[in-house]
């Protein structure tokens, strides 16, 4: 079935609002910039987003999610081990932050700085994306042989280390902290996998 008109305004916008989240912060993104970017009838975000620009916010967060997990998943299938699956995922976000000459940071730990404390709508759509990228990895490490609290555990500091490792990365201008995680969990997914089977 072919995307509507309105279909893929919707989309354009969201898609503009992550971009312009991960460059500007969320407070630094105004919404009239968002239609501007997008190419987008100004009369069509409110159309589209009537509880406006946390409504928006909250999709470009949902739309980060689907995307940081179709990498996860595309990685998996094509690695053999946790280890493998982690490296090939940082080196894809790696590649992202140098093509962007550091300056495209992760817009779900950016909301979550910015509008956690604030909106309930936000951090609540952060916190099912992180989620969102959570529980995969459980169920990797459990496919590879961990029990599911451990592979629970492991799988929230995964996350958590690539997360703080892409924030320093970008402070830094380098992906050395992103490769450094890479080895560090590669090492211990990959030890504790050998251990546990």
């Amino acid at each position: 079935m072919a995307e509507t008109k309105g279909a893929k305004t919707s989309m354009r916008l969201a898609e503009s609002m992550l971009e312009l989240i991960q460059r500007h912060g969320y407070s630094g993104t105004g919404l009239n910039t968002v239609v501007e970017h997008a190419g987008a009838p100004k009369g069509s975000l409110y159309f589209h987003f009537p509880k406006g620009k946390e409504a928006l916010g909250e999709r470009a967060v949902e739309l980060a999610a689907a995307r940081f997990g179709s990498l996860v998943a595309g990685s998996a299938l094509e690695s053999a081990t946790p280890g493998e699956v982690v490296r090939r995922v940082i080196d894809a976000l790696a590649a992202m932050l140098d093509d962007g000459d550091f300056q495209l940071g992760c817009p779900v730990s950016v909301v979550t700085l910015e509008m956690g404390a604030r909106s309930g709508r936000l951090r609540e759509a952060c916190a099912n994306a992180f989620e969102s990228w959570i529980a995969p990895v459980t169920e990797l490490l459990v496919t590879h042989g961990r029990p599911r609290p451990a592979a629970r555990a492991t799988a929230t500091a995964v996350v958590s280390m690539v997360e703080g490792a892409v924030i320093v990365s970008r402070a830094q201008r380098s992906t050395e902290p992103l490769h450094c995680a890479a080895q560090a969990l590669a090492v211990l997914l990959d030890q504790d996998t050998e251990t546990s089977s």
